[in-house]
């Protein structure tokens, strides 16, 4: 079993394809890895084990009858808990959907389905994707496996600590600012967030609508390429979803960075940067110069208005999207009540977390009137300003490269204690959602401590040929 569970998801696809190994006994042997660590790690919400082996029989059957052709047919594949499963719980981590099971199905996860995967359940999460530890769920917070002591990011935190415990051959997680890219730093492993309008956020149940976007968290940069391919496409019940061609991102998993010119922001390296983290994301670097890529220093304005402008823009969307959950329709009801507005305060007071109440009210402050323009307005020109700057610079370089975090994963409660010190830690993240780049967090690193260090690499939109290939390129030279 576990020379099963330290496969890549393509190795053990191809294996399966071969007929070298079946699918029943990859997700027998995941199913089990759960059974084993997921009480120490906290990765899963729900684990449908029924479901996914009735999956792994039906996708050797069409395997073994020629039927299936993708390279991730009956590999093993876990699901963050705020895209919609059908007939399975789906909960966004928070009382108010506890009991929540959708009649339908988000599409990335339909895609994977269509593709031969075997969902093996929902991970944990921060609460509606509030949070960057995954210490605001209903459920109990995630631990990372680097270290139990220690947080494992957020929001994807379940999905990035199930990959790096070995309970899932890669998971789909949403970054809204930073929510799959920082995990998977924390955590060890590889986090990519496409540009936006690349996957259909149909079925995933919205935080910030402008910011959100599906994408996987892998061991490695080649099931990232792979996993993309499996889930990108446009989609018309997404009215973001942007119509291109279908790709093959694997195609671009090139050692080959000659032609590439990559920027390092000097904003990026100020105070507040551990000096460990600074030195690993700097030696990454120098691995792509010796791998013949152009590296130079630049600078990139407007980093410290980054975070402000996010947490307007994002906790305005939140208060909108989050009104439809009143007790009414679905979800959690408060028992007690004598009136149908003390019924929807109560439901909403006793089914949403801390921080979710925290962003809904400064999302309906800020959206209120006499303030709308001083607040959200002024956000929506800051973020316009921002994308302007990353225009610039990617009229110069190919690739940003820079820190994922400013620190190594914080220990557990540390975050919770302090929101804005929580809010500060995706300082080098938010921005890429803010102008709806595509992102990638690559392991580059380890701490004095034992702790993982990622470098974050961004590309301009729709370039992810660009960002995968540089990604590739700097995993196999590292």
């Amino acid at each position: 079993m576990r020379d099963i569970l330290k496969m890549s998801a393509l190795e053990l696809g191809r294996k399966i394809s071969a007929g070298e190994m079946t699918s029943v006994e990859a997700t027998t042997g995941y199913l089990q890895s759960i059974r084993d660590s997921d009480e120490k790690y906290n990765c899963y919400v729900t684990v449908d084990e029924e479901g996914a082996m009735k999956a792994a029989k039906e996708a050797d059957t069409e395997i073994q009858a020629g039927r299936l052709k993708s390279p991730l047919a009956g590999v093993p594949v876990a699901i963050k808990d705020n895209m919609c499963t059908e007939n399975l719980l789906t909960t966004c981590s928070s009382r108010i959907l506890y009991n929540f099971v959708p009649t339908y199905e988000s599409s990335a996860v339909s895609k994977l389905r269509e593709a031969g995967a075997v969902i093996l359940g929902k991970t944990n999460m921060d609460e509606f994707a509030m949070g960057s530890t995954t210490e605001t769920s209903y459920f109990g917070p995630t631990r990372n496996p680097a270290n139990p002591d220690h947080v494992p990011g957020g929001s994807s935190g379940g999905s990035a600590a199930a990959v790096a415990a070995g309970e899932c051959a890669y998971a789909l997680g949403s970054d809204t600012g930073g929510s799959i890219r920082q995990p998977a730093s924390y955590c060890g492993v590889v986090g990519l967030k496409p540009t936006y309008g690349t996957v259909s956020r149909y079925g995933l149940i919205a935080y910030g609508s402008s910011l959100d976007q599906i994408g996987p968290i892998t061991r490695d940069v080649s099931d990232a390429a792979a996993a993309l391919t499996a889930i990108a496409g446009h989609d018309f019940r997404d009215s973001t979803s942007v119509d291109r061609d279908s790709q093959d991102y694997t195609k671009y998993l090139n050692k080959d960075v000659k032609d590439i010119k990559v920027g390092i922001p000097r904003d990026y390296f100020g105070d507040g940067l551990d000096p460990e983290v600074a030195a690993s994301v700097r030696g990454a670097a120098d691995v792509l110069k010796n791998a013949g890529a152009q590296v130079e220093e630049f600078d990139l304005s407007l980093v410290n208005y980054a975070i402000p402008a996010y947490y307007t823009i994002a906790a305005a969307e939140a208060s909108s999207n989050l009104e439809r959950f009143d007790g009414i329709k679905y979800g959690y009801r408060t028992e007690e009540y004598n009136s149908l507005h003390n019924m929807y305060k109560k439901s909403r007071s006793e089914g949403f977390g801390a921080e979710v109440k925290r962003r809904i009210m400064l999302g309906s402050f800020v959206l209120s009137s006499g303030y709308y323009d001083a607040y959200y307005l002024k956000a929506l020109k800051v973020k316009a300003l921002i994308k302007k700057a990353f225009d610039d610079a990617f009229s110069k370089y190919d690739i940003i490269l820079g820190p994922v975090a400013p620190t190594t994963a914080p220990k557990l409660g540390e975050s919770l204690s302090d929101p804005i010190q929580m809010y500060l830690g995706d300082i080098y993240t938010i921005s890429v959602n803010l102008a709806g780049l595509p992102g990638i967090s690559v392991p580059c690193g380890t701490s004095a401590a034992g702790l993982p260090i990622g470098v974050q690499l961004l590309a301009d939109c729709f370039c992810e040929d660009k960002l995968l290939r540089t990604a590739y390129t700097y995993e196999q030279c590292r």
